[in-house]
């Protein structure tokens, strides 16, 4: 993961073009496009707050499905390219995705602008989804985007299958090959939405299932990738997950810098998640979002990679990104790798935190604003080890104090 205003320029020039690419593929007729802001904010209120009112075929309405491929879409498209760049999916000539709750291809289309070296090579894609207007809009859309590439990186090798089935975590996916990369975005926040934060076992359930039906549908050496909102139940479920995975012989390569027990979730406040700012994002996008009343300063993510990497590989092998190669210097060093997983906060006496995640437990790092605010979400800090036994005593998380 890189910060946000670091994206290569190709994949900002992409994303530059998409919305007017979004325009020429799903032209608005001018009578109906002054609606279009009040749509996207009716729509973004089904979409949080108004859940319940929300009924499973809500993209079936031409005016929904026209707010979400004008809006969302162009925003889950910067947010994806920021977290797969870099990001190794261990993909390889021939093999297969199966993309779950696929929406109108959204990742499929993140991942042909972010990974421009997965263009040259032959990839088989499932796009599973139960609505067939978005799968409709999702092959026009991924369609108009491959022709819109240059020529010489146009991803013409890449085979999309469209299956229409509902995503049913005890039955979905039955007749589909194992996959080498399997990858669920804003889909199981779909099915624990109307869970009570509360009903830890109801939450660990649908974990259980989802990992089950993921861990199926994936090869024995392959990925799974799951990417949800970065609030607090999205947090819960992603540490239930991912014990779940563990069980099942798949661990934790991303974000976790290790394969023991999630410290995110040990208090009621506290849960795994990334934000990234918006400031190079299309400007046409910051102009819909400021007239629906919804602007996006940043953008907020939980997620989790998982693979078959072992309790004792897992440090060395942990090098995704540029700022992961920490982890592997970390392990041959005696150093502690810490994942910020916080937004920043005040503390006392003039100094500011942000909380992260060890193979010891939940961290505090702190020190003065303007050492705290230079720390990119979702990067990685070393310091000595073992690390140190004063603990901070609201959170119980232990302190380290960075120069």
């Amino acid at each position: 993961m890189r910060p946000a205003n670091t994206l290569p320029a190709e994949s900002r020039k992409i994303l530059d073009s998409i919305p007017e690419l979004i325009n020429k593929t799903f032209p608005i007729p001018q009578r109906f496009r002054r609606q279009l802001p009040s749509n996207i904010a009716e729509l973004s209120r089904l979409l949080t707050n108004k859940r319940g009112e929300r009924s499973l075929s809500y993209l079936g309405r031409p005016h929904f499905l026209s707010a979400y491929l004008h809006y969302f879409l162009p925003w889950n498209l910067y947010r994806l390219c920021i977290l797969l760049d870099g990001m190794n999916l261990n993909l390889s000539s021939g093999d297969t995705i199966t993309d779950l709750g696929c929406g109108p291809f959204t990742f499929a289309s993140a991942l042909l602008i972010a990974r421009p070296e997965l263009r040259k090579i032959p990839l088989e894609i499932n796009c599973i989804d139960r609505s067939a207007p978005v799968l409709e809009a999702g092959k026009n859309f991924f369609d108009a985007l491959r022709a819109a590439l240059p020529a010489a990186s146009c991803a013409a090798s890449w085979k999309i299958n469209i299956i229409r089935e509902d995503i049913d975590l005890r039955q979905a996916g039955k007749k589909i090959k194992k996959s080498a990369l399997v990858c669920a975005v804003n889909l199981f926040n779909e099915v624990y939405e109307n869970i009570s934060h509360n009903n830890t076992a109801g939450l660990k359930n649908i974990a259980l299932n989802a990992a089950q039906l993921m861990n199926n549908l994936t090869l024995e050496n392959g990925s799974i990738l799951t990417v949800e909102p970065g609030v607090p139940q999205s947090g819960k479920f992603i540490s239930f997950l991912r014990e779940a995975f563990i069980e099942q012989g798949r661990f934790p390569i991303l974000p976790c810098t290790h394969s023991g027990s999630c410290p995110a979730n040990t208090r009621e406040k506290r849960w795994c998640h990334f934000a990234y700012e918006t400031t190079d994002a299309p400007k046409e996008l910051h102009r819909l979002s400021a007239a629906a009343g919804i602007p996006k300063e940043r953008l907020v993510l939980s997620y989790l990679l998982a693979g078959t990497l072992t309790e004792t590989a897992h440090a060395e092998q942990a090098v995704h990104t540029e700022q992961a190669k920490p982890a592997a210097q970390a392990a041959h060093a005696k150093q502690a790798a810490i994942r910020v997983i916080s937004d920043a906060f005040t503390l006392s006496g003039n100094r500011f935190g942000r909380y992260g995640c060890s193979e010891q437990g939940l961290v505090l790092l702190t020190a003065e604003k303007k050492h705290i605010e230079k720390i990119v979400s979702g990067s990685l800090v070393t310091t000595g080890y073992p690390l140190n036994t004063e603990r901070d005593a609201k959170s119980g998380a232990i302190i380290v104090e960075l120069k």
